[in-house]
Parts: C-alpha cells; sequence; structure tokens
C-alpha cells in the first residue's frame, strides 16, 4: 500500500511549513485539526473555515443554489463532526461579474439553509477577480467547555465508525465529467441523480453532533477520501488501524457500478466529497453511539479497530488479505 501515516500531503506539508509556526495559541491545535476553538462564556466557540473553487470543488454549469449550498454545508459537516452545533457564518465571494440571476438563485439557497441549519449569515465581503469564482465560508459552532472532539485523540482497541455511504459523490462527479460511469445507469435515472446529488449538494451530519461529542475519541469529516482521511487522523493519534474492506458503506447505485465493472472499490473509499464523519468510538460505547445515532436519523457503520503502530492503515479483503491502494485521496498540492 502506498502512502504512510507520517507522510503527509502536499496541502499538509503547505500548511506544516509555511503556517503552523504562526498558529501560537492554544486553541489553534498546531493546525493538526479541522477547526479551532475559542473559549467564550460557559461555551467554546468552534471555528472553521473552507473555500470551495469554480472548477475545482464544483463544475462552471452547477445550479447556482447548488454551489451556496455546498459552500455552506462543507463546513457544517467539520462543525458537525467537531460535535458543535452551528451558530452563525461569514461568506467572502469573488465573483468574474455580477451577473443577476446567478446571484439571486445563490442567495435563494444560501437563506435556504442557514434557516434550515440554525446558522444566520453573520457578515462577510464580495470583491471582483479575473479568475475562477471562489467562495469561502467561515462558520462558527457551539460546544460546552472543552468538548470540542479532536482528529487526534483515537486510542487502540477503538472502533472506526463512519456515518452514511462512501463514494457516491466521486461517482456523481465521473457521471457530470461524461467519464463511462454513466453509460452503466441508462435506465435508472433515478440512481443517476442521487449520486449526483451526493456530489452537489453534500448532507452535514449535523444531528449527529452531540453523539460524537458524548461518545467519539477522535472524529473529522471525510473531505478529501475515506483512506486518505483515515490517514490523517491515525496519524494525528500516533496509531493506526485494521480495516475490512466488506465494511464501507456503499449505497445501492455504487454496488451496481462496482457490479458492472463501471467503477472500482478503491475509486470510492480515495475520492473526495463525500462529507461523512469518520469517527472512533470506545468498543465498550458502540452500542450507546449506535443507538444515539439511530434516534438522529443517521446511519452509522463499523469499518474496523484502531490498533498500535505507526504504519498506514491497513485495508483487508474478506480473506484478510492487505489491499494495495495506488491513491489515498485527493491532494490540492
Amino acid at each position: 500500500m502506498s502512502g504512510s501515516p507520517d507522510v503527509p500531503s502536499g496541502e499538509d506539508s503547505l500548511i506544516a511549513r509555511y503556517f503552523k509556526p504562526l498558529a501560537t495559541d492554544p486553541g489553534a491545535f498546531g493546525l493538526v485539526d479541522d477547526a479551532a476553538a475559542i473559549p467564550a462564556g460557559a461555551d467554546d466557540l468552534v471555528v472553521n473555515t473552507d473555500a470551495i473553487v469554480e472548477g475545482v470543488h464544483y463544475l462552471p454549469d452547477d445550479p447556482p443554489d447548488t454551489i451556496a449550498r455546498k459552500a455552506l454545508r462543507v463546513n457544517l459537516s467539520d462543525l458537525a463532526a467537531k460535535g458543535a452545533a452551528p451558530a452563525g457564518f461569514l461568506l467572502t465571494l469573488a465573483l468574474r461579474q455580477k451577473d443577476e440571476a446567478w446571484l439571486a438563485a445563490f442567495a435563494a439557497g444560501l437563506g435556504e439553509d442557514a434557516a434550515s441549519f440554525g446558522c444566520p449569515l453573520l457578515g462577510g465581503d464580495t470583491v471582483s477577480t479575473p479568475g475562477p469564482v471562489m467562495i469561502s465560508v467561515t462558520a462558527w459552532g457551539r460546544v460546552p467547555r472543552g468538548r470540542m472532539v479532536h482528529r487526534f485523540g483515537a486510542r487502540p482497541g477503538d472502533r472506526v465508525m463512519v456515518t452514511g455511504t462512501i463514494g457516491d459523490a466521486a461517482l456523481g462527479l465521473r457521471i457530470l465529467q461524461g467519464k463511462a460511469t454513466i453509460a452503466a445507469l441508462a435506465g435508472d435515472p433515478a440512481a443517476r441523480d442521487m449520486l449526483v446529488g451526493r456530489y452537489r449538494v453534500p448532507q452535514p451530519r449535523s444531528a449527529l453532533a452531540a453523539a460524537v461529542r458524548d461518545f467519539a475519541t477522535a472524529s473529522m469529516d471525510v473531505s478529501d477520501g475515506l483512506a486518505g482521511d483515515l490517514t490523517k487522523l491515525c496519524a494525528a493519534s500516533n496509531v493506526t488501524a485494521d480495516i475490512q474492506l466488506s465494511h464501507v458503506p456503499i449505497s445501492s447505485a455504487a454496488a451496481k457500478l462496482l457490479a458492472a465493472g463501471a467503477a472500482q472499490l478503491e475509486t470510492l473509499i480515495s475520492g473526495g466529497d463525500d462529507y461523512e464523519i469518520l469517527c472512533t468510538v470506545p468498543a465498550a460505547q458502540c452500542d450507546a453511539f449506535r443507538a444515539a445515532a439511530g434516534a438522529a436519523g443517521v446511519a452509522v457503520a463499523d469499518l474496523g479497530a484502531i490498533v498500535d503502530g505507526t504504519h498506514a492503515p491497513r485495508f483487508l479483503d474478506e480473506q484478510g488479505r492487505q489491499v494495495s491502494l495506488q491513491r489515498l485521496s485527493y491532494s490540492h498540492f
């Protein structure tokens, strides 16, 4: 298997080299986490920021309301993985031109999601750019003091849990790009629309935030790919994991594409944009975590175990053999 927990991605290397030395406040956690924490009365404010860029995170002809929803939801996904309830957000728009129809649809979608998730717009900035459109959201959430769940903290014996299904968004992107995947779904428009929808409009697991806070020892959202993000979580925690590939939850549409040979399992677990929660839970508390997830209406799956070691997580087939992965995740650099 290629890759190692102590060999960071290009993006991680850039952050560690240039910006980690600037993050001197204890609440920044050395930039090894997905968010910072700022004391605020009885709570901590959990702060995170993510940007989406035209041609990188969404396609130029994606509907503007879905672009707006994705911009907010990828940040809400981070908050949920930290165990935080949304509190508000700032928005920065870098636009090539003022397109009134585009902006009206964008604002409508953004407003609906802000109301639905209880995360109001608090301010921001709008600028012009000659390059691709860029939308940046900085979101705030609240947790009881000291209760934010970190990327680090996983311990040997913990179970590796993930919400929802994995790989749908990667397949949805392939469909939109006109790749071979689309032919295998001819005659099944519902499956096609579901996969495309998973790429365009992720579902942040905000309803699971309290359960993550109560039971998880470490947590992050799956944005760049399950395999790569698990590797990051293990590296931050100084542990590794044994993962059963047959336990990775996949949708019926993804299963249909795998069976037809139109997609590979590696594509599903290394593709980005899932925005599911990946967390570790002590084995003795897994039943309680599952019950809390069920009450929240969120499906969870047990992928395997955290074990001692600093080598890359092992991905095992049904015979217990290690499967070599050529690519762990999406990387910007």
